[in-house]
Parts: C-alpha cells; sequence; structure tokens
C-alpha cells in the first residue's frame, strides 16, 4: 500500500462538541442508574427484613383470639361534649401515699377506697389507714374492728363458670341484694387489655341475696361489664359495657322485672364506673376517649382481627400501655341517658386514667387505677 492510498484509508477524527443537551442526558442517565440502584438496596433490604418477621409472626403464638367487633362512628365531640380543660382544676391529693385507688365510698365524711395493691384503705381527717389487704395468702387484717370474710368464692363454680375478675358492685339501701359484675371468666384484671381487644363476651351481671346466700346470673354474653349502679328508686341496674362503648339496663323490679334494654349507646369513650349524680343523674368516667374529629385506634382495629393478632405477637400489654393516649374525660348523664355536661383534661395534665368519679359535697373524687393520688374537682368552680 503506497503513501496515496494510506491517506485515503484514514479518517478524520471529528471533534466531540459539547452541549448542554449532552450533559443533561449522561446526567438523566446518571440519575436513572442512582435510582435503580436505590430501589434494588430498598428492596433487598425490605426483603431481608420482611421475610424473617412475617416467619416469627407466623411461627408466635398470639396471647388473644379477636373477635371482631362492630360500633358505630364514634358521636362528634360538639355541644355539651366539646373539649375543654375543667378536669386541670382539679387538686391531687394524698399524692405518691397510695396507689391506683380505683374506685371511691363515703360513710359521712371519712372516704373509703381499694387500691392496686391490694389495700382497703380509710381516709378519715386527711390521715390515711390501711385497714385490710386482700389478695393472695392471707387476709391481712389491720384493724381490730374490720372483719373481712369472702361472701362467694371464686372456686365456686356459677353454671359452669368461674368468677376470674370480678369488677364492681352496688347495694340496695336495705343490704338484701349485691348487684356485681363479672368482667370476664378468662381474663383477669391484669389482663384488662387482653379482655379488651380480643371482644371477649362471657362477661356477666350477677345478683347476690345476703339472706339466702345464693347467686344468680341476670345477664350474660357481655364484653366487657365494668361498672355497675343501682337507680335512685332501686328499680333498675346500669351495666358498663366498656369493649362497646355502651351502658345496659337491667330491670330488677316493677312490671319490667328481668328485662333489659340499651341506656346509652356508642359513647365518646370507654366507660368505667358509674355513679349517682346530686341530680338524680349518673357520673361516668372514662379513662380512653374515641376522639371524633380525631384518630380512635379502638375503632381503627375494631374489626380488624388480624392486626390485632399482628400487635400482640410483637408487643406485650405493658408496651402497648405507652401507646394510649393519657385524655381523660368524664361526663354526667340525666336520669334517662343524655349528656348534661362534660369535664376534659386534654393529654391527662392533671388527672390521668380516670376510672371513677364519686360525687361528695359538691367536689367530685376521681380514682384512677393507675395514679397515685385521688383527684378532687370542686363542682362550684367549673
Amino acid at each position: 500500500m503506497n503513501e496515496a492510498e494510506g491517506l485515503r484509508q484514514r479518517r478524520a477524527l471529528r471533534p466531540h462538541v459539547v452541549t448542554e443537551d449532552n450533559l443533561a442526558q449522561e446526567a438523566k442517565e446518571g440519575s436513572t442508574y442512582s435510582s435503580k440502584v436505590f430501589r434494588v438496596t430498598f428492596l433487598t433490604l425490605a426483603v431481608a427484613v420482611a421475610v424473617p418477621l412475617l416467619g416469627v409472626t407466623i411461627l408466635l403464638d398470639c396471647p388473644i383470639d379477636p373477635q371482631p367487633i362492630s360500633l358505630k362512628e364514634p358521636p362528634l365531640l360538639t355541644g355539651v361534649l366539646e373539649p375543654n380543660t375543667k378536669l386541670r382544676k382539679a387538686e391531687r391529693l394524698w399524692e405518691n401515699q397510695l396507689v391506683g385507688p380505683e374506685s371511691i365510698v363515703n360513710i359521712g365524711d371519712v372516704l373509703f377506697t381499694g387500691t392496686a395493691d391490694g389495700k382497703i384503705i380509710k381516709i378519715e381527717d386527711g390521715e390515711i389507714q390501711t385497714i385490710a389487704r386482700i389478695g393472695h395468702g392471707p387476709c391481712e387484717i389491720c384493724s381490730k374492728n374490720i372483719n373481712v370474710f369472702p361472701l362467694v368464692s371464686t372456686k365456686t363454680l356459677i353454671e359452669g363458670h368461674k368468677l376470674s375478675f370480678i369488677n364492681d358492685l352496688t347495694v340496695t339501701r336495705n343490704g338484701r341484694k349485691i348487684y356485681f359484675t363479672d368482667s370476664s371468666s378468662k381474663w383477669q384484671r391484669q389482663d384488662y387489655l387482653f379482655l379488651i381487644m380480643e371482644g371477649t363476651d362471657d362477661g356477666r351481671l350477677l345478683e347476690y341475696d345476703t339472706v339466702t346466700k345464693e347467686v344468680k346470673i341476670l345477664m350474660v354474653g357481655l364484653r366487657f361489664p365494668n361498672g355497675v349502679q343501682l337507680s335512685p328508686a332501686e328499680d333498675f341496674v346500669l351495666v358498663q359495657e366498656t369493649t362497646m362503648a355502651r351502658i345496659r339496663r337491667y330491670y330488677v323490679s316493677g312490671l319490667m322485672k328481668g328485662g333489659a334494654d340499651m341506656f346509652v349507646e356508642n359513647m365518646p369513650g370507654l366507660p368505667d364506673n358509674i355513679r349517682l349524680s346530686s341530680s338524680g343523674g349518673y357520673w361516668v368516667a372514662m379513662a380512653a376517649v374515641r376522639p371524633n374529629p380525631g384518630f380512635s385506634l379502638l375503632d381503627f382495629l375494631s374489626e380488624k382481627t388480624w392486626i390485632k393478632r399482628m400487635i400482640f405477637k410483637l408487643l406485650s400489654q405493658e408496651t402497648l400501655t405507652k401507646f394510649v393516649p393519657k385524655y381523660s374525660l368524664v361526663v354526667e348523664l340525666s336520669e334517662t341517658g343524655s349528656y348534661k355536661r362534660s369535664f376534659h383534661d386534654p393529654n391527662g395534665v392533671t388527672v390521668a386514667y380516670i376510672s371513677e368519679a364519686h360525687e361528695h359535697n359538691g367536689h367530685l373524687y376521681l380514682g384512677s387505677f393507675r395514679s397515685p393520688f385521688i383527684g378532687r374537682l370542686d363542682l362550684q368552680h367549673v
């Protein structure tokens, strides 16, 4: 090949022109590559975490067998239910001197309460005295004037079921009849969150006759029957059905004796205890609310049993209680069950987890199954 042929076969080198379009294309290709790498990495990590987690949740046992619960949309917090901060006016009494005083009663000006650590406490002239201790083991009597003895043994089967979670009671004025709730024959007091989330319907309302010593079952199939209260005329008993956010009524005398109906349905929170008010109505304490507007975890999970199973396979009751908002609510109902007024403490700043509102001498004494004090609200200043 001569020099001329070599020159003919050579190709001239074309200059590479850099333009904005070239740079944009290169940047786009680099961005697309980076996005692909990120997606692949993310999906790989997600699968690496999800597969073992799924395997664990399948293999782990769930402590509850949740049942689907049908709840109506919570009532709007408007009108007499409008949120306020009236409960923040309450004062804390005997703080850190008692543990979880859930329920309160008075004889004259002397207060009595039971605490979470099994004590029966008497409060007179501001002084606290432990008069008895109940629970596992022998009963410890701390006062010579107090005798403690069982009326009904929890070992006794009542129509085939044991009394596992005896909760609240109300007594006729003559002392003859005691009406009480057995929240569950499966779960005990410390398992109340299991009871709510499972939707167990083995709760009962019972009657004890102090003369004949007989126990009679009045209502069955209740989902966490809790507080119970005789009407002022003692013709019916009201029963708080906590899981269902409602109050049932059972007639114990009169033409409707033995019958039952709904007293209040679809309440704005989970009702705990119920007590008489001086107006002839009832005080209802709610340790948890169903905010509307807002998000209610109970309502969200009510029919999603698979999510409940997943949650309780991974988390303990103690952990889950930390996610319960500390929103306290007390409502006053009329004698017919309509709302008269409500007292709130958003975020539980002053009083949290209220289980009972007991009226005495113009004050509401606020009990709680978790707080280390008794709250007192002056009704003349709210």
